[in-house]
């Protein structure tokens, strides 16, 4: 394929990329405000986690809305409004006038972050050659960072000058990316041949077809998600309040875990392209094992910066897998819903990570992170590669036109 031909494919991945990560730059703006926003609202730290959990839970039904949009009436439009639907909630967080008002906004802006993952997925993955799956999906995941990434420079550039109300009103820029994918992006070319079929396509048939790898797909998520969120939802809180690291040297480690991240998530995906889907998700989750001392004991800044840029490598390597290994699995007539459903539905399942975490340190580790982080990340860590071991492999699965289920 030459570079003219390669053009449109990488103005697709371009856009599904950026769609991710600035999804995932408006989540963690919430990280970095979590403090503050419960001081203007007279609460704690462990009510106010509550916003991570209730933007977590309502991802299913967005991965589901979405999805469904996605499958009826194409890829990119749906991937518009969603783009233009979250930017537009993070705004209005930061124009709360009280708690229970921000909350459900959260609860809101969840709904919309939910059905991005699984639209930009599905596009993608439909619309490249086979060869670029796994360093594609790698790329993809690696958004997720990316945004982490881009929140953490930001707040460290501006949170001191525009506070928490103006850090959710910088999340409403994402929007401007709705004109780069009308310009560049085209539809997927696998929904557009199988629209017809589609059509005549029942979701119930399906899922009652494919109950079993539906179930195991969101077991593997909802370890997944623990894994993920046990090592970020809280941590910026845990460096500034447990570790009493300053503005910079959170700013620091942030910023190289999440530089990390990027690496090992691409890295991941490349390798899993020659070795397989389940072997890379494996040996990244059992890396993580041996580096938990140095990620969540260590004292000094530099020890901390190293234990979080190891496990980022690893969290995020194992998670480079993802959108390739489940949209390879999803019965391919209801793509767009399939993967993104099954991730939420995981997510629903770890939605009680920040309060599950922050009320053990609480209750039982004098409100101390450590632990709780450990035995939640080690847990999850060995759950993961588990469940890799026993689950199917479809690496290079063909991903033509949608097909009637029966």
């Amino acid at each position: 394929m030459g570079a003219r031909s390669q053009r449109p494919e990488v103005h697709l991945v371009t856009a599904c990329y950026l769609g991710w990560a600035l999804d995932a730059f408006d989540y963690f703006i919430m990280a970095f405000t979590l403090d503050a926003v419960a001081s203007e609202f007279h609460t704690t730290r462990t009510i106010l986690s509550w916003a991570f959990t209730l933007t977590l839970a309502m991802r299913p039904l967005g991965a589901f809305l979405f999805g469904r949009l996605a499958d009826r009436y194409g890829r990119k439009p749906t991937l518009m409004a969603n783009v233009l639907i979250y930017a537009g909630l993070e705004a209005a967080s930061g124009l709360a006038p009280n708690l229970t008002c921000f909350l459900i906004l959260r609860a809101l802006f969840g709904v919309a972050m939910g059905g991005e993952w699984g639209v930009g997925a599905s596009l993608t993955m439909e619309s490249i050659p086979s060869s670029w799956r796994g360093t594609v999906s790698g790329l993809l995941q690696a958004g997720y960072p990316s945004g982490y990434l881009l929140a953490t420079l930001v707040n460290g550039a501006v949170f001191g000058s525009v506070g928490w109300r103006g850090m959710f009103a910088i999340g409403v820029l994402p929007a401007l990316l709705v004109l780069y994918v009308r310009a560049h992006v085209s539809e997927s070319p696998a929904w557009a041949a199988g629209r017809q079929a589609r059509d005549r396509t029942s979701l119930a048939q399906v899922v009652r077809r494919h109950w079993r790898l539906a179930a195991y797909c969101i077991i593997l998520m909802a370890a997944f998600n623990f894994f993920s969120h046990g090592t970020q939802d809280l941590y910026k809180s845990f460096l500034s309040v447990e570790r009493r690291l300053g503005l910079r040297q959170v700013t620091a480690v942030l910023a190289a875990m999440n530089i990390a991240a990027i690496i090992g998530g691409i890295a991941c995906g490349r390798f899993s392209q020659r070795w397989g889907r389940r072997p890379a998700m494996m040996a990244a989750a059992l890396l993580a094992l041996p580096l938990l001392p140095l990620w969540a004991f260590s004292t000094q800044a530099w020890l901390v910066g190293l234990g979080a840029v190891g496990m980022q490598l690893c969290v995020q390597g194992a998670w480079g897998v993802v959108p390739a290994y489940l949209n390879e699995l999803s019965p391919p007539s209801i793509r767009a819903t399939f993967p993104g459903l099954v991730y939420q539905l995981g997510n629903l399942i770890a939605a009680s990570n920040a309060t599950l975490q922050s009320s053990l340190a609480d209750r039982y580790f004098g409100h101390d992170l450590a632990w709780p982080m450990v035995l939640v990340v080690g847990s999850v860590a060995l759950l993961i590669a588990l469940l890799a071991w026993a689950g199917p492999e479809a690496t290079l699965a063909d991903m033509g036109a949608p097909h009637v289920e029966t």
